[in-house]
């Protein structure tokens, strides 16, 4: 399993009110799990240190 299938699995199980909770910070800049979703379905450059990041703390 990749790491993009790895968040999307554990994104779809988050209750709906923890979405809008801060999972990492990156360059002095929260990113919320929605944020995370919105740049790891576009394939920005961000998404993948938010994928490698979320690896790395074992959260994905």
């Amino acid at each position: 399993m990749d790491l993009e299938e790895r968040f999307f699995k554990v994104y779809n199980r988050l209750p709906l009110g923890l979405r809008d909770d801060i999972v990492l910070v990156i360059k002095d800049e929260p990113i919320t799990w929605k944020i995370a979703r919105l740049e790891i379905e576009n394939k920005t450059p961000l998404s993948k240190q938010i994928l490698e990041k979320l690896a790395a703390l074992e959260i994905i």
